[in-house]
């Protein structure tokens, strides 16, 4: 009879995305988040009944709370201006929710349940105690003045303060979020609660952030590739790499690999990308971080510093490389960009952003046994440093650069390992899987654990 029950419960599994397109009608980012989890996990949550019997499935795929609010500002031209805000607490089953605020003109509904259903098994990757959350709005901070953004910043956090704690939700920076957004966020806060308290993540250190914070998620990329490499007998040392984007993931991924012994060759924003044949040096990356950091520029200028070739409205991903970290925004990379990867001969495929690879591209990367990690697991740097930023706010100290780092490389080191342990098939580890069944199970028992919640 149980067996009967439990077969039944399974062919409901089968048919559960079905019903998920279904009551979350026009969102299309969130449906490809949850489709590649279910692709992992269905063939697992089957062959485990627990899993089953606690319907667990409907569960986690049902945010805990969505909220969504007006924002009314004024610009220096004394006029009105209204945004909508936004913050998904997706699942705290391991922790308070933890996850960025993204400002930009794309940010809707479906982009931030995507995101912080993502998030919630990024973070429990991480090994630490933090669940999963995501917010944002569709306010874009390119071309405003910086009181024009402080204003904004201060109307956004009156609202957004009634729902955040220190125990309760942690936000961090995400695109268009930065260390300038934060403090302005977190000065409102402090006023309005009239308490000093570690409230937001990626705080400038003079008053409670962490060391290499801004490094964290383009570093951790980096040691998650170079863990997936040395776990297949091969290292950094002289391997050509394309990045796409400019922003921080960009940069300091960039950083690190060159800082490793590789060659990175290119880098893109909106308006193309450049390609350097020669590499990106040091020189070369400092003129990124002030064109990108300060004066706010378009990366074709680098083009016109060094004397490279600069395609306009194009993507790096037909240029031959070692390795390829896409490191910009979600579904920058498609099935055709894919195969032209292959190819030519890429051998290593690491996301710095959010499924910035199409579900069909993945599959391409898979099927032709390119090492392919996902973004939860390669780009957890970010928030595994949020993490140890909240540790030090806690305990009201601070810990150097060098011990942040190794405690850094120490998480994604594990994160590799958890990978390898549920995603190995013979001598083929599918990070896919690995990342998805490592994290569900954390997450997973820990909602049994504590009952119908």
């Amino acid at each position: 009879m149980l067996t009967t029950y439990l077969l039944v419960l399974a062919m409901k599994n089968e048919m559960f995305l079905d019903k998920v397109i279904a009551k979350n009608p026009n969102e299309p980012e969130f449906i490809q988040a949850v489709e590649e989890f279910l692709n992992s996990v269905l063939p697992f949550i089957n062959k485990n009944p627990k899993y089953i019997v606690s319907n667990i499935l409907e569960r986690i795929i049902e945010p805990e709370r969505s909220i969504i609010f007006k924002v009314p500002w004024l610009d220096d031209m004394g006029k009105v201006q209204i945004n909508r805000g936004f913050r998904v607490e997706f699942n705290s089953s391991i922790g308070p929710y933890k996850g960025g605020l993204r400002f930009h003109p794309t940010v809707n509904l479906s982009i931030l349940k995507f995101l912080g259903f993502e998030q919630i098994f990024k973070n429990a990757l991480t090994g630490l105690p933090m669940g999963g959350g995501k917010g944002g709005s569709d306010f874009d901070p390119k071309g405003k003045s910086d009181n024009e953004v402080m204003k904004f910043c201060q109307s956004f956090m009156i609202e957004l303060s009634r729902h955040i704690g220190p125990n309760t939700d942690i936000p961090a920076g995400d695109i268009g979020v930065g260390s300038r957004e934060i403090g302005y966020m977190f000065g409102q806060y402090k006023r309005i609660k009239n308490e000093f308290t570690g409230v937001l993540t990626g705080k400038s250190q003079n008053w409670g952030g962490s060391l290499i914070r801004p490094e964290a998620t383009g570093y951790g990329v980096v040691y998650f590739l170079n863990e997936m490499l040395k776990f297949n007998k091969d290292t950094l040392k002289d391997k050509t790499i394309v990045i796409s984007g400019s922003g921080n993931v960009a940069q300091y991924s960039c950083e690190k690999a060159t800082e490793l012994g590789a060659k990175v060759i290119t880098l893109s924003d909106s308006s193309g990308f450049i390609y350097d044949p020669d590499g990106i040096n040091k020189e070369k990356l400092d003129f990124v971080f002030h064109l990108k950091n300060t004066k706010r520029g378009r990366i074709s200028e680098y083009s016109k510093k060094f004397g490279c070739k600069f395609y306009k409205n194009k993507t790096p991903w037909g240029i031959k490389c070692d390795v390829a970290l896409p490191c910009a925004t979600q579904n920058e990379l498609t099935k055709s960009d894919a195969q032209l990867l292959v190819k030519n001969n890429c051998i290593a495929v690491c996301e710095g952003a959010n499924m910035p690879c199409s579900i069909d591209a993945v599959d391409v990367f898979l099927n032709n046994k390119v090492l392919y990690a996902p973004g939860k697991a390669s780009n957890a740097g970010g928030v595994a440093v949020s993490g140890l930023e909240m540790s030090q706010n806690s305990l009201r100290m601070n810990w150097s650069r060098d011990e942040v780092n190794e405690r850094l490389k120490l998480i994604m080191s594990e994160i590799h390992q958890n990978c390898v342990k549920y995603g190995s098939s013979g001598e083929i580890v599918n990070y896919v899987n690995g990342s998805n069944i490592s994290g569900f199970i954390k997450v997973a028992d820990s909602m049994i654990d504590q009952g119908v919640v």
